[in-house]
Parts: structure tokens; sequence; C-alpha cells
């Protein structure tokens, strides 16, 4: 009996994950989508922005900071270990940002995990890889298209595949994200 409950027990938060991440989550009202994500996230900081399109795996892993922007179609995995997100930090539309991998030299296709990091003030462009393990300095930038397979370090700017220093950031990062845009 036992068995049985927690299987329908899984089904129903399932259909929840399902119902948000392909109706909520596609809705024009942003309080809506942080209102819903507050309520599934581990945590959420203040004035933490949402566009639509957000995907999400084990959300009780995810912790994000203030002032962040999460942009269109952004897919966030806590499968594999913490996911955690900083302050101030711009993420660009279609980045997958993955906990769990496969492992390929596993000769049944297992998976493996580990915890990602993203520090304060980084700025990840559009459809950025991020693979389990990383851990990305403050204010590091990542280019678009980089698969970031190793950690990054404070104000270095890294891009291709897979990602690679390719200069250096030269702000004092002071300011605060406050990205939000009707109907997005």
């Amino acid at each position: 009996m036992k068995k049985i409950i927690v299987k329908i027990l899984s089904v129903i938060i399932s259909f929840e994950d399902y119902l948000i991440q392909n109706f909520i989550m596609h809705m024009p009202i942003m309080k809506i989508r942080y209102i819903v994500l507050k309520l599934k996230f581990k945590s959420i900081g203040k004035n933490t922005s949402f566009l639509m399109g957000l995907g999400y795996r084990n959300p009780k892993n995810i912790v994000i900071g203030s002032n962040t922007v999460i942009n269109k179609n952004v897919l966030l995995d806590g499968r594999g270990g913490k996911l955690i997100i900083g302050n101030n930090v711009d993420i660009a539309q279609e980045t997958n940002i993955w906990t769990l991998q496969h492992d390929p030299n596993s000769n049944s296709h297992n998976s493996i995990g580990d915890n990602v990091t993203i520090e304060d003030y980084v700025w990840i462009a559009s459809r950025v890889t991020i693979l389990p393990g990383v851990k990305i300095g403050k204010g590091a930038v990542i280019a678009s298209g980089a698969v970031v397979t190793k950690n990054v370090s404070n104000l270095t700017i890294v891009g291709g595949i897979p990602a690679k220093k390719i200069g250096i950031r030269k702000n004092n990062l002071s300011y605060s994200l406050n990205y939000k845009p009707l109907f997005k």
C-alpha cells in the first residue's frame, strides 16, 4: 500500500511541475511566475526576474540570489547537486545549466552529478551550456554559445567549446539589475 501511495504522490508532483513549466511559466505576468517559483525553489532573493519559458529539474536544490535576471527558455537543473546562483547575475535566453550528466566512461550509461555555483555579477550570454561541477567566479562573462566544462576565475571572459579564457573584465561591478519587461 505504501508503494502505491508513493507512486501516486510522484505522479501528482510530476503533473504539477508539468503544469507549472508548460502553462504558468508561459504566462505573460512575471509576478505570478515569481510567486509560484518562490514556493518551488529552495530560495529566491528579492527583485529577481524570470522571463517566460523557464524550465527546471528538482527545484528544491536551486538557490537564486537577489536582483538576478533569468531570461526566456532557460533550463535550471538541480538533480545532481545544488545549483547556486548569486546576486546580480544576468542569464541570457536558451542557456542550460546542468548538475547531472551521463558518464561517458560508464558501460551502463550511469549518471554523475555535482554542484554548480555561479557567483555575483556573472553575465552569461545566450545559448550557453554549463556542465556539472563548475564554479563561475564573481564578475565573469561567458560568451554566447560557450560550453563551460571547468571553473572560471573572477572577472574572466571565456568563450568557445570548451570555454577558454578570451579576456578580462575591468569593472567595479557596483550595478544592481532590475529588468522587468512587460509581457515577457
